[in-house]
């Protein structure tokens, strides 16, 4: 049995930061220009993706090395050198010295996340014959990035054109296979993955509207725990918001709720 304790949460800490420093580094490497970068400072990932970036802020903070005021000196300086809001998405592993450092420096905290985790297991069962599910290529990245903008703003549509860029970005980021899904050969879902020292971390899946309920979801959970054991990972993880859908629906999977953390930005 795999027990909730620090030893897991670094791991499943350590690979969302190694998944969204890729972001950063999938866009430098297509626009040169940008100014993404990122570095580790007291054993934190600190990442700068853009001012609005949902990646734009740390990991790991307080978890690898314990928090110093110096550090935090640095680490606030590389969000404000860059015109960004400082924020920190901080395990509670990471204990109470470390908020107590943060809230005596001014930060509040204004998001609630559950981090999941579960064995990976070869699935044992197959889809329908009507659904398939592949890896894109480089070449049709576009492609699944339409269809996973179209999946998750179909009723927020004022976001489409952050979503479309974000999944041009997923599909160019190392060590992260996106998966499109299709129904009688017809493209309606999308899915990603992100491997990274046995940990695979299961990004959120979209399906289209006129597609759902066929079992597109179902067949890309399906087909990432198979690559994900084909790829000797040992280990799956989710995030999703405290007690929302997406939680229950992760626990339904076998999904075990790891800790629930807290979004922390500088306020003062």
């Amino acid at each position: 049995m795999i027990f909730a304790n620090l030893d897991l949460a670094k791991r499943l800490e350590g690979a969302e930061a190694f998944a969204c420093a890729q972001f950063a580094v999938a866009r430098k490497r297509l626009f040169p220009a940008s100014t993404s970068e990122w570095m580790k400072c007291a054993g934190a990932t600190v990442v700068f993706d853009g001012i609005d970036a949902p990646t734009t802020q740390t990991f790991g903070l307080g978890l690898f090395e314990e928090l110093t005021p110096t550090a935090l000196d640095q680490i606030e300086g590389f969000f404000c050198e860059r015109g960004a809001e400082v924020m920190h998405e901080v395990c509670p592993f990471a204990g109470a010295a470390t908020l107590d450092l943060l809230c005596a420096r001014g930060y509040r905290p204004f998001e609630i996340s559950s981090v999941l985790y579960r064995p990976v297991e070869p699935p044992a069962d197959t889809h329908p014959g009507n659904i398939s599910v592949r890896i894109v290529s480089l070449d049709e990245a576009q492609l699944w990035s339409d269809i996973n903008a179209r999946g998750w703003t179909h009723e927020h549509p004022e976001f489409e054109e952050f979503v479309r860029e974000a999944g041009v970005l997923m599909a160019a980021r190392e060590g992260s296979p996106c998966f499109l899904a299709e129904f009688d050969g017809t493209p309606g879902g999308a899915g990603t993955l992100t491997i990274h020292e046995g940990i695979a971390s299961f990004g959120g899946a979209a399906t289209v509207p006129e597609m759902r309920r066929r079992g597109l979801q179902a067949a890309l959970l399906h087909d990432r725990m198979r690559y994900a054991a084909e790829h000797e990972c040992d280990l799956a993880m989710m995030v999703a918001e405290a007690g929302s859908n997406s939680q229950r629906n992760a626990e339904r999977k076998g999904f075990r709720v790891a800790y629930t953390r807290l979004k922390w930005k500088l306020v003062k």
